[in-house]
């Protein structure tokens, strides 16, 4: 895919609004070889922490040859990811230890922090002798790495022996999140993407404090993941794709990889079963589960809301307990996402019927439920997670839901949907529910956007990528970047740090970061992007 030519860089003088915790330096435009001022780089954390205060001297550390990893037991994992992550452009040894002595040394310490910093909350101490991050737990300490990751030069994400100094400004962050839930959704099921792509993805959203990838693995073009009890949904059901292409499907085994992947990043895996419809791969795969005993043909095109399961049969029951029984077990999360939205040939008697039957079998399996707002409909349980992606401000069966106890997962179609198109002209995505450009993305607030919906019954944020026009890697960041950080920002970021003007400074501090780690990212005109 070819980029959007580069728009007109206009020379303007930011504004940027000093927040009471979090500094925003003006970004210099550069190369990516350019340092920017130090305590610039402490300020231009994506998403904003809680409090940053930068050095007032001026001071930094260094990696040298002879700095050392230091880790407690429980954080050795950290310990070594954050070394895989450094090696290759320092060309430095930085062996993982847990050797108290000598400095030089990013020390990753579980322990005594702040309670209000949870369990993803983290400090990070920077001064000339050495890096301390601290935090409860390794999913604090992972975090606190990303944000360590954005104080190094863009160049640290070079995969070859680049040029240094490996310099880190000096001065403290702390930092926890404002939501618990903070999620990215990947569609592989209208095209699919292979497990190297999807492990790219998470590498890529993890950077941004995401916690939560859900897999949409099943639709009317293609099913994707393994169920050995049914074979040929796979076999069959996964065997094509949108315009026609060859589909693909994971393995258990390649998905249990997927979900191990996920968890050494500090991700949930969330898979999706849509039900009762957007399930014409099933109905083809076995003429059984249609009404009639006739298997309807694959299906290659994008339209919706045409196909369902049938409501009547026993044998539909039989196959949704199997597929969410060899899910669960591949699964360690807490949820299930069972879809339910766009049923438009199921009548509500029958769909209410459906869930009746089918929510307590995910209940049954010791997990959670979570779908589209939709689902609503059929009165799940409390504990259940409804997902609103309407484009309006209030919603009816999200409002009695929350009063009856139910939280809510915000993902409105025409704010956070990533495979909306920036404008007219983008070559990729679609646009029915509005064009949303970096600042429509960020420009609204998850604790207040929905009427009769309070900040304490919203779980969090997801920002949804549906693959219709999407076909490779490329396809998927030039749509996800830069508006992924947004909602990351939403979701971790306190109010209070919430500025456009920084924003978009710090986005823009981001772009040489991007070009080392090969992101195909959109240069929206609203960004002054490096030269």
């Amino acid at each position: 895919m070819s980029r959007l030519p580069a728009p007109r860089r206009a020379l303007v003088v930011l504004a940027v609004s000093a927040l009471a915790v979090l500094g925003a330096g003006a970004q210099s435009s550069a190369s990516p070889d350019h340092h920017p001022p130090k305590e610039s780089r402490m300020n231009q954390v994506i998403p904003a922490p809680v409090s940053v205060t930068p050095d007032r001297h001026g001071g930094e550390f260094r990696l040298t040859p002879d700095t050392v990893i230091r880790v407690d037991r429980g954080a050795k994992r950290v310990g070594e990811y954050l070394a895989d992550l450094l090696r290759p452009a320092t060309g430095y040894r930085l062996p993982v230890t847990d050797d108290r002595h000598g400095d030089s040394a990013i020390s990753l310490d579980l322990g005594k922090v702040d309670p209000r910093l949870g369990d993803e909350g983290y400090t990070l101490d920077v001064d000339r002798r050495g890096v301390e991050i601290k935090a409860r737990t390794a999913k604090g300490l992972f975090n606190g790495v990303q944000s360590l990751r954005q104080l190094l030069p863009a160049r640290i994400e070079s995969r070859s022996v680049a040029r240094g100094p490996w310099t880190v400004p000096a001065g403290r962050i702390v930092d926890q999140p404002r939501f618990a839930h903070r999620g990215a959704m990947l569609d592989v099921a209208r095209h699919f993407f292979s497990p190297e792509e999807v492990k790219r993805y998470i590498d890529q959203i993890s950077m941004y404090k995401i916690n939560t990838l859900h897999l949409h693995l099943a639709d009317d073009q293609g099913w994707r993941i393994e169920i050995k009890s049914w074979p040929r949904l796979a076999t069959y059901g996964g065997s094509t794709e949108v315009g026609g292409g060859p589909g693909g499907y994971y393995t258990q085994e390649q998905y249990r990889d997927l979900v191990a992947y996920a968890a050494e990043r500090q991700i949930t895996v969330i898979p999706e079963i849509d039900m009762p419809g957007h399930t014409n791969a099933a109905l083809a795969s076995y003429a059984e589960l249609n009404c009639d005993g006739v298997a309807p043909p694959l299906y290659t095109g994008t339209e919706v809301g045409f196909s369902s399961l049938c409501i009547d049969k026993e044998i539909t029951y039989r196959f949704v307990g199997d597929v969410l029984r060899e899910l669960a077990a591949l699964t360690p999360g807490e949820y299930l996402h069972l879809g339910g939205d766009e049923a438009h040939v199921t009548t509500e008697p029958d769909y209410i019927k459906f869930f009746q039957r089918v929510l307590p079998m995910a209940e049954d399996l010791g997990k959670k439920v979570a779908g589209w707002h939709d689902l609503l409909k059929a009165s799940p349980l409390t504990s259940a997670l409804p997902q609103y992606w309407g484009t309006t401000d209030s919603n009816q069966l999200v409002t009695d839901a929350v009063a009856r106890g139910n939280k809510v997962l915000l993902s409105p179609a025409n704010k956070s949907y990533l495979d909306m198109k920036y404008d007219e002209n983008t070559p990729l995505g679609l646009s029915w529910a509005g064009y949303i450009e970096v600042d429509t993305a960020y420009g609204w607030d998850p604790g207040s956007y929905l009427q009769g919906v309070p900040e304490s019954a919203v779980l969090g944020v997801e920002a949804p990528l549906w693959s219709e026009t999407l076909e490779i890697s490329d396809h998927i960041e030039f749509m996800a970047f830069p508006r992924l950080p947004a909602i990351a920002e939403l979701g971790w970021s306190p109010w209070s740090t919430h500025d456009w003007e920084s924003f978009r400074t710090r986005l823009a501090a981001q772009a040489p970061r991007w070009t080392e780690l090969g992101i195909d990212f959109y240069r929206s005109p609203q960004i002054d992007w490096p030269a």
